[in-house]
């Protein structure tokens, strides 16, 4: 199928790629003449694993394109066009202000065409906006109703940093739609895709992805505050506590041979410094501001919100209970991308580190393999971070080491016990085994 996609962001340039390397013919389109030049130079302007790999492989099926008004009379030329552009918080809210300009646009667009186009809406939207908010735009600019065009929201589930491998291999792919023709359209893109597929209106669609995601960080917060009460009470070993959660075997079933299996779902019963990253926060907090706006008490996403954002303030109390004269001590903080694999650093829990500890600290250095420049730019105004480029000839000037996103290469800590003796090691992520730095002062959030 001619596939346009609206967006080139993490969802928008991910989604366009992997249904180009399943044969579609897609184009990608952009505001932003920079992003647009360097994707056709076959250079991504955002990192995930394998995806530059996978956009020189299907360059033959995808094309990107500038999105101005020379160029946006092209859409009308394609079967479905995928809506991938950002809805932001502000304020507690999504912001839905791009959705509705491409809104205006594609409305614009119907009015002065006889062709019937799908219009499947990608981005994260609370429910009611595809069916409500972007449907009422579109008919108002156009002079023409659901038929004449059709529509659609099909939510993405993507993991940033294995989000080609959830793309190309998903759990599940969900159908939202509004008339028949766009559910056959639907279809007939993940046709390729033999996975289960959901078919449901556009409203439901939108419900499933924020319960998804606000179960996830519900899980992650409720894990939070029950390590911080075991943490207070004291003589608690709360990792122990959590082993034995985790062995339930409705948690962890048991295989046909009788082996404990365990499911992805326990990476989020781990106590931690929260979460982070472009989905949780903005999801949590859009779902509960809808509550809101119908009149809806909602005290267990507000709780989730409250506890995560507590969360980086509870890992600098560990640290001062644990570390004598702060103020006297050098720190390096390793990663600053809200999980590993990715340059994303939105909501970052070690920003939010990095803020607390300026300041409170003599000396303050920070590294990550991918994420420097995006964390420089998002820190500008604080002059008093160092941003090294090799964090092992880092290692010997620092009294404390803070592993704030667990990447791989950290691990190699264990390694440098000469480097590492008598330093504070304080874990936040949990990548380390103790024993294996038994010389340094190590702890983690348990």
């Amino acid at each position: 199928m001619k596939i346009a996609v609206i967006g080139t962001g993490y969802v928008g340039l991910v989604s366009g790629v992997c249904l180009a390397a399943n044969k579609h013919k897609v184009t990608c389109y952009d505001m932003n003449e920079k992003t647009i030049n360097k994707l056709s130079d076959g250079k991504c302007h955002i990192y995930e694993p394998g995806l530059e790999d996978l956009l020189k492989s299907c360059k033959s099926s995808i094309k990107f394109s500038l999105l101005d008004n020379k160029t946006e009379k092209q859409i009308m030329k394609f079967d479905a066009v995928l809506v991938a552009v950002g809805t932001p918080t502000v304020n507690g809210r999504s912001d839905l202000s791009q959705i509705k300009t491409v809104a205006q646009m594609l409305g614009r667009l119907i009015k002065e065409s006889d062709k019937y186009i799908s219009i499947i809406i990608k981005s994260t939207v609370v429910p009611g906006t595809t069916d409500t908010f972007f449907k009422e735009i579109i008919e108002q600019e156009s002079g023409k109703e659901i038929g004449d065009f059709g529509l659609g929201m099909n939510p993405e589930f993507l993991r940033e940093g294995c989000a080609i491998e959830d793309f190309q291999h998903p759990d599940r792919i969900v159908l939202g739609y509004e008339d028949l023709k766009t559910l056959e359209i639907l279809n007939a893109i993940y046709s390729p895709w033999q996975c289960e597929k959901i078919e449901i209106n556009t409203r439901s669609a939108e419900m499933m992805k924020y319960v998804n995601n606000a179960l996830l960080a519900t899980l992650i917060s409720t894990v939070n505050e029950y390590s911080n009460i075991a943490r207070m009470v004291g003589n608690i070993d709360f990792q122990q506590v959590m082993r034995g959660v985790h062995l339930d075997n409705r948690w962890s079933p048991l295989d046909q041979d009788g082996v404990k299996v365990k499911p992805k779902i326990i990476d989020y019963l781990k106590p931690g410094c929260g979460y982070g990253g472009s989905c949780f926060p903005k999801d949590v907090m859009a779902i509960s501001a809808l509550a809101q706006d119908f009149g809806i008490s909602a005290p267990i996403l507000s709780s989730v919100i409250e506890v995560n954002e507590r969360q980086p303030s509870v890992m600098l109390d560990i640290l001062k209970k644990r570390v004598s004269d702060l103020d006297k001590k050098d720190v390096l903080l390793l990663g600053l991308s809200f999980k590993p694999d990715t340059d994303d650093i939105r909501e970052s829990v070690s920003l939010k580190l990095l803020n607390l500890l300026s300041g409170q600290v003599k000396s303050l250095a920070a590294h990550d393999p991918i994420a420097i420049t995006n964390a420089k730019r998002a820190m500008s105004h604080n002059k008093n971070i160092d941003f090294v480029e090799n964090w092992k000839v880092s290692i010997p000037n620092a009294d404390i080491i803070i592993i704030a996103t667990n990447w791989l290469e950290y691990a190699d800590l264990a390694n440098m016990k000469d480097c590492t003796e008598e330093k504070v090691i304080f874990d936040i992520r949990s990548l380390l085994i103790e024993e294996d730095i038994a010389k340094a002062n190590y702890f983690t959030v348990n």
